[in-house]
């Protein structure tokens, strides 16, 4: 424990630069202003905004890019809260009750809530990665080949098992991830493969046209046929929650905070789980649930505060496993691959100065929000009543620029714009996207370990089931796409049950 906090101290030097300041505070203005904007979520705006990046020193890049995603969190609460419009899906939620408080006239403390309780979550969320990551970290470096491909085909499992309604349209999405993934050379042969004679392929795919098309493009084409609703003035009174206020946000903070930092080290979980989940329990265990959704002020606490506890959490199996458990953390995993830095266990031990740097930031950037995001309202609000054809407009054309810009090349604004259109097409047929995308930045770690256990075993594949910790791993991989199937068993033969009956009778 002491270690860890003498390591965060040292983070918070780094983190505590003008430098790093600078990259925290954009970072945070970006991600506010994606979160405010609707139907760019937070894997888009990340990607989007990765090549602004590229000249950038390693832990400024990923410190900007971690603001941002946890910007966009803060942003869509504003417009939640405002004007019934939720940035992204996690604020969802929080529409239920923060527009309702709006227009009784508490709009102004239903936001101070909200920030409140996301600092707090978000905060005891990073205390936890500050003390459970360094000791996974040691005890994921004792893992061999064969755990690791194991520990990666559970994280590979939850991601499609979790991913939609529909199991079998969720594995199709994780298939053609690995596929794209493949694209390239083999690493062990030196040929190429699905490359199609095309010599942009040999390298693969890369990762932020294929995510500006799945997460960008198609949600550009998405919300241009929907008719938004117009922004009404709601203005902001009193930002100042009363003694009454406080006692009813105390609990559903607490119970947010533990349940989003739960969810979060969950690989496949989504943070608007997180929000939904928080906000049902809330109202169960309530003594007045048939007040939520009239304006109630732990309808926003709870949510707002799982959020945000959740962003953070899922920090730790990508830092000490290399399982980013989301889209976004996908993404910012390949921007971790593009500054030469492989989330892992090795990550502490290698680049340990980056890595703290990196959690200090996370506490930092929560206090920038906090003060940034309420004095800023009305601007943010101001922004919204831009004409959407002009905003739709402006985004893909920094789309189309940040694709270019990746490697100089029309070919992967190409990339990007057939991507787009069928991720679009995935999406009208209610295909998940998020494992395309989860898969194809696992395929690869999926791949180097699976060929480096056949190496070791000399092609004996009883090698995973012969260690304990990779046993367990493919048990519980094999017990979360057997499940679904066993339950779906177990509905058809109690549906039976009757129909027999009668027969008999």
């Amino acid at each position: 424990m002491v270690e860890a906090l003498q390591n965060l101290l040292a983070g918070f030097n780094i983190a505590l630069s003008l430098e790093n300041l600078v990259f925290a505070l954009i970072g945070c203005t970006l991600g506010t202003l994606i979160g405010v904007l609707p139907g760019i979520g937070p894997a888009a705006g990340v990607a989007i905004l990765i090549p602004i990046t590229f000249q950038l020193p390693a832990t400024g890049a990923i410190i900007m890019l971690a603001a941002i995603y946890y910007g966009t969190m803060y942003g869509g609460t504003i417009t939640s809260v405002l004007v019934n419009v939720p940035g992204e899906t996690t604020s969802v939620a929080t529409c239920f009750d923060g527009y309702p408080m709006a227009k009784n006239g508490r709009g102004g403390v239903a936001l101070s809530i909200a920030a409140i309780g996301s600092f707090i979550g978000a905060t005891v969320s990073i205390f936890v990665l500050v003390f459970a990551a360094p000791p996974l970290a040691r005890f994921a470096l004792r893992f061999g080949p064969p755990e690791f491909f194991g520990l990666m085909l559970m994280g590979l499992s939850l991601v499609i098992g979790l991913a939609g309604k529909s199991m079998t349209k969720a594995l199709m999405m994780g298939a053609l991830g690995l596929l794209l993934s493949m694209v390239g050379m083999d690493p062990a042969q030196g040929v190429p493969r699905f490359s199609f004679g095309q010599t942009e392929l040999l390298g693969g795919l890369n990762l932020v046209p294929v995510v500006m098309g799945l997460f960008g493009i198609a949600d550009i084409l998405a919300s241009a046929e929907t008719q938004f609703r117009p922004v009404f003035d709601t203005r902001v009174s009193s930002l100042i929650p009363t003694r009454k206020d406080w006692k009813d946000s105390a609990g559903p903070i607490a119970r947010g905070t533990a349940l989003g930092i739960f969810l979060g080290i969950i690989p496949g979980m989504q943070p608007s789980v997180a929000t939904f989940m928080t906000y049902v329990a809330e109202k169960k265990i309530s003594k007045y649930p048939e007040k939520f959704g009239t304006g109630v002020i732990e309808g926003v606490a709870a949510p707002e505060t799982a959020n945000n506890a959740f962003v953070n959490a899922a920090l730790i199996p990508l830092f000490t496993l290399g399982i980013p458990t989301t889209p976004t953390l996908a993404v910012l995993t390949g921007a971790l691959m593009m500054n030469g830095l492989v989330p892992g266990p090795t990550l502490f031990k290698d680049h340990p100065d980056f890595v703290w740097a990196v959690i200090a930031s996370l506490y930092i950037g929560n206090v920038i929000l906090l003060v940034l995001n309420l004095p800023l309202i009305g601007m943010w609000v101001k922004i919204l009543q831009i004409p959407y054809s002009i905003l739709f407009a402006l985004i893909l054309l920094f789309t189309f620029v940040g694709a270019y810009s990746v490697n100089n090349s029309a070919f992967d604004v190409g990339v990007m714009v057939v991507i787009g259109v069928v991720a679009y097409l995935l999406k009208k047929l209610d295909f998940p996207l998020a494992p395309i995308v989860l898969t194809m930045v696992l395929g690869p770690l999926l791949e180097t370990a699976l060929r480096n256990t056949l190496q070791m075993s000399q092609g004996n594949l009883t090698i995973l089931i012969s260690r304990p910790i990779a046993a367990i791993f493919l048990l519980a991989a094999a017990s979360i796409f057997l499940f679904p199937m066993f339950r779906q068993v177990v509905s058809l033969i109690r549906a039976r049950k009757p129909r027999d009956l009668g027969a008999d009778s």
